[in-house]
């Protein structure tokens, strides 16, 4: 896949943790920018992205902003990464970067981090009393370590305002996934601990995120790829006359 106007993207998922083991698939995530003049046509552009085998996924500039906004975890990792997992980091991705912090939000974190959790003890409700074949069993333990990556990495960007993206102890980790993976009900108690412990803690973060340097970096990444001889041709044409 050959996307134009990548600014920012890099390798995230369980590589990024410290969670991956051999065999794993290695999720990269990045943001482009449209051309700006295709976003006023009959129709947008496309705003996604998604291949397998890589495993890549890149969003338009303005999907990006307004999944993160909305606190989405996924998309979140992106802005947060350590140095070394970044693949391309251009200018306005740098300054990306730069206003991380003001896409959060106290509720909009909480929601999307404790509901991601949730989904994934869904996940783990579904699969039964853990008596399934052994390739189940792993992704039951891949759900059960995400569940628990959630809950760790939200409350702590609910209480400190950083995101830290690699779990201290990755062994913790696996041995969690593998004691779920036996008993999914298991995985219950840390999911009420942490639920408990979201509503007991004092966050940190505003109540609402600060949309404003979100929307001038978007105001400058159009800026950028709005090609100077589009804005000459619009300067010198005269509307119709009426008749």
């Amino acid at each position: 896949m050959t996307v134009p106007n990548v600014l920012l993207s890099g390798v995230v998922g369980s590589t990024a943790y410290g969670l991956a083991h051999a065999g794993s698939d290695v999720d990269r995530l990045g943001l482009f920018a449209a051309p700006t003049t295709d976003l006023h046509g009959l129709r947008g552009p496309k705003e996604s992205h998604v291949t397998t085998a890589p495993d890549r996924t890149l969003h338009e500039a303005a999907k990006w902003c307004r999944l993160a906004l909305g606190g989405n975890p996924t998309v979140m990792e992106l802005v947060w990464l350590p140095d070394e997992l970044y693949e391309l980091r251009t200018p306005l991705g740098e300054e990306l970067i730069g206003i991380r912090t003001s896409f959060l939000c106290a509720k909009r974190v909480r929601d999307a981090y404790l509901g991601y959790a949730t989904q994934q003890f869904r996940r783990l409700e579904n699969r039964g009393d853990g008596s399934f074949p052994a390739d189940s069993r792993r992704r039951t333990a891949k759900h059960a370590r995400h569940l628990k990556r959630l809950c760790h990495q939200g409350l702590e960007l609910y209480t400190t305002g950083r995101l830290e993206i690699r779990v201290e102890d990755p062994e913790e980790y696996h041995a969690f996934g593998d004691r779920v993976a036996a008993d999914p009900s298991a995985a219950l108690p840390l999911l009420r601990r942490y639920e408990s412990a979201f509503d007991e803690t004092r966050s940190v973060l505003p109540q609402e995120p600060d949309e404003a340097p979100a929307q001038a970096w978007l105001r400058r990444v159009r800026r950028h790829f709005y090609p100077t001889e589009a804005a000459t041709s619009c300067s010198c044409s005269q509307a119709p006359s009426a008749q």
